[in-house]
């Protein structure tokens, strides 16, 4: 007799348990990341023509060249979930650091085809497509997966400031000069933005993987 009602204890456990879980599951939502807006950022990254928005934000159309001397469009990454930089080839700072990270996630989405990365020389005037290309081949950039990627330099001016929000400018003698930052800018499928990370920290990096498979949920 007591061992039938051990029994029976314990299988009534295990339904409240389950019940219990189950229960948790469906009453909690599943995470979303935020849609940024330029309104949301640091004013000095973004640019003053821009500040003032607080919906509808998207990446702006383009048209640069990548390391293989091949035209790289925002239709390159339609329907695509992809990270953003600024950076360039001769940088002694943060750069090298950011361009290891980059691989890293280069390695965790390697066979992944819905996450692509993509990196904006600032320097379009020193990192032609040959110095790309080499500078690719040394870090062992795989083409499909991620492009770096040069062209006039007042489009990748207004890429980071209006678009990507992730550069601060600088009075210069030359026109669009500007301190690109050591962010990773999540973009999703809809060419919005839904995070911004330091390229130079592991944990952050931790965050941005587990952020791109929450995006992948959702898309």
């Amino acid at each position: 007799m007591l061992k039938k009602y051990r029994l029976f204890a314990a299988i009534m456990i295990s339904i409240s348990t389950a019940a219990v879980l189950m229960f948790y599951y469906v009453l909690t939502p599943e995470k979303k990341l935020p849609i940024y807006q330029p309104s949301m950022v640091k004013f000095q990254l973004v640019d003053s023509t821009v500040q003032h928005i607080k919906r509808f934000h998207k990446i702006a159309d383009y048209e640069l060249i990548n390391q293989n001397n091949q035209i790289v469009t925002n239709k390159t990454y339609d329907g695509k979930i992809y990270i953003a930089d600024f950076f360039f080839t001769t940088c002694p700072g943060i750069c090298p650091i950011m361009t290891d990270n980059m691989i890293k996630l280069q390695e965790e989405f390697i066979n992944d085809n819905q996450v692509l990365l993509l990196s904006h020389t600032v320097t379009p005037e020193i990192d032609s497509v040959s110095v790309l290309k080499k500078y690719s081949m040394e870090k062992g950039v795989v083409d499909s997966k991620w492009n770096m990627v040069t062209g006039d330099k007042s489009q990748i001016y207004n890429l980071a400031r209006k678009s990507y929000l992730v550069a601060e400018d600088i009075e210069s003698s030359n026109l669009y000069d500007m301190i690109h930052t050591e962010n990773f800018v999540l973009v999703d499928s809809r060419r919005r933005i839904r995070g911004f990370y330091d390229g130079t920290d592991s944990e952050s990096m931790n965050q941005l993987i587990e952020d791109v498979y929450i995006l992948k949920k959702e898309f």
